[in-house]
């Protein structure tokens, strides 16, 4: 039996240094493409609520025909905030699809982070008008930060963003770390903000209704991250019977989306459309919607890409892990 075999860990200081956004985003691209040809499998998605208050899930897939096999531990502790902490936590392991063995486990706050803010920005260069110029963000947390930094930097044509907190009041952090790239302030209003804006970022813990239905105006694109367990939601009732559909993950999208309070309505997913399966057809004034909820291919492809990167740098910790 192999006696000098190695675990190779990354920890959040080594995955971060190896997160370049252009990587990130191709491989977030490729695992959409993996799901949409069918050459990866998406497994049955655990969320489970605990009783410390915590929400604990796994993501996990594989793509056989490249040996990719793996998974992500991960789930929200909102008590995390009181000793400074973030409540988002996560895991990933790669697992050797021939042995079982594990090959490198990885720090996966970061890799959801970017790969979350990647799959937004794939979804805005899908669904968004192309002359969009204001967007509106709910929401000024990690998950926030990222989404908004990905729409700014891949169109240059987002000049004005009006953000809502959580707790309804001003972020002077979150701000300053947009300030000299766009026209940041908060919103007073959020109907006003909604109606006034070409794009929609709704990044919250999902606990009800942002703003009115009535406030959305023709031609709104929506990215929605929030809705990602049971119960939750962030888009009014009755606006999904209004837009054009769009989700990573049909099935998961059904059970902890935003999709989930509109179980029957058509949609398609992102994959497809990355693959020419499905054309979009934009008119001016469809309202759309792309309902975001993570796909574990998205957490492999990604951490592949970091296992090779760190191989390649001498990154990361590598233990004996004889069998």
């Amino acid at each position: 039996m192999p006696s000098d075999a190695q675990l190779l860990l990354l920890d959040k200081h080594a995955a971060e240094s190896l997160l370049l956004p252009d990587d990130v985003m191709q491989a977030v691209r490729e695992a959409f493409v993996l799901h949409s040809q069918r050459e990866g499998r998406v497994f049955s998605v655990v969320r489970e609520s605990l009783s410390t208050g915590g929400v604990f899930g796994i993501k996990s897939g594989d793509v056989q025909a490249q040996g990719l096999l793996g998974f992500k531990a991960a789930g929200f502790w909102p008590n995390n905030r009181r000793v400074g902490s973030e409540p988002h936590q996560a895991t990933i392991m790669l697992i050797d699809p021939a042995t079982g063995r594990p090959v490198c486990i990885i720090d996966g706050n970061a890799v959801t982070t970017m790969r979350t803010g990647a799959a937004g920005g794939l979804g805005l260069l899908q669904l968004a008008r192309e002359n969009s110029t204001r967007v509106c963000v709910f929401g000024t947390g990690v998950q926030a930060h990222v989404q908004l930094t990905f729409a700014l930097r891949l169109m240059p044509s987002l000049v004005q963003v009006r953000y809502v907190s959580v707790n309804g009041e001003r972020d002077a952090a979150f701000e300053a770390d947009f300030v000299g790239r766009c026209d940041i302030a908060h919103a007073n209003d959020r109907d006003q903000a909604v109606a006034e804006s070409d794009i929609v970022i709704t990044a919250t813990p999902g606990g009800g209704a942002l703003f009115d239905a009535q406030a959305v105006q023709p031609g709104t694109h929506f990215n929605c991250v929030g809705a990602d367990t049971k119960g939750k939601r962030e888009l009014p009732e009755g606006l999904l019977d209004r837009v054009r559909l769009f989700v990573d993950d049909q099935t998961q999208a059904r059970h902890i989306g935003e999709t989930q309070w509109s179980p029957d309505k058509a949609c398609a997913e992102l994959g497809d459309l990355l693959t020419g399966k499905v054309q979009v057809n934009r008119q001016p004034n469809d309202i759309t919607v792309f309902d975001m909820t993570g796909l574990a291919l998205q957490d492999l492809t990604v951490a592949r890409m970091l296992h090779e990167r760190a191989a390649e740098t001498s990154v990361g910790t590598s233990l004996a892990w004889p069998w």
